[in-house]
């Protein structure tokens, strides 16, 4: 993902809800939100060019997603792909403090990233831009391509979207599609990450449109007290047309399971 909100813990009959934009290269081979067939208890899109995902759920009742943090000047080519992180997670058994502790010993082999997990008791927030993991307190939080205390605009925007939805909460289809902004931040207000202002200014949006680039995917998910939970993706190409929408109950398939 390239921006995601999300609350945790402040809504007691919607423990954790996240709105997330997913930004890529249309050319990069992607499979929209699934069961997974050789790791069925995966619920998440895949990305085919590295193996792993930006967003995604477990029947075991984990969450996990993660963003790119932005610095031309430190990417690696021979780097493993951050995606990896996000399905490790779902498949695996360690408490999400245990696995970010465990992460922070190899967070090196990653290019920039910010990595959010949560294994039904805790959200734990884990960069190898940072020193060491952070267990996260009930609270509203938004990540895109800096660390998590860093402002940017689409970052407020997105905090300020998610609170009005849950003041009075909605579908999870609205939760989806709740950061489609195209508006650009002004210049004074944009950062600094070491690409141009051109470009700047264009990934300063929620959701962004370029050429060859752009937001391929929204996702929403909604937690339920009971431990239910539903999940809604919208994926869009290049012309911005909607091709596929997905929506699972994950209470009424039995397959959340705290």
């Amino acid at each position: 993902m390239c921006l995601i909100a999300l609350a945790w813990k402040v809504n007691a009959e919607y423990p954790l809800v996240v709105c997330a934009n997913r930004d890529e290269y249309y050319a990069r081979p992607t499979e929209p939100a699934h069961f997974w067939e050789d790791s069925p208890q995966i619920f998440a899109g895949r990305d085919l060019q590295g193996g792993g995902s930006w967003m995604g759920v477990s029947r075991t009742g984990r969450f996990a997603a993660v963003t790119n943090i932005r610095n031309p000047a430190t990417q690696r080519a021979d780097a493993q792909s951050r995606g990896l992180l996000v399905s490790k997670f779902l498949g695996c058994e360690y408490s999400a403090p245990d696995y970010c502790q465990q992460l922070q010993l190899e967070a090196q082999h990653y290019n920039g990233y910010n990595m959010l997990v949560m294994d039904g008791d805790n959200l734990v927030y884990q960069s190898n831009e940072m020193s060491a993991p952070k267990l996260l307190s009930p609270g509203f939080y938004a990540i895109s391509n800096a660390t998590i205390d860093t402002p940017w605009p689409k970052t407020h925007s997105a905090l300020d979207k998610l609170t009005q939805w849950l003041s009075v909460p909605d579908s999870v289809h609205i939760l989806a599609a709740l950061l489609n902004d195209i508006t650009r931040a002004e210049d004074d207000r944009l950062p600094k990450t070491g690409v141009s202002l051109e470009l700047e200014r264009a990934l300063s949006a929620e959701f962004i449109r370029l050429e060859g680039y752009g937001t391929r995917c929204s996702s929403g998910l909604l937690v339920h007290a009971s431990g239910a939970a539903d999940f809604c993706e919208i994926t869009h190409d290049a012309e911005l047309s909607t091709v596929h929408q997905r929506f699972d109950d994950f209470y009424r398939l039995n397959s959340w399971r705290r």
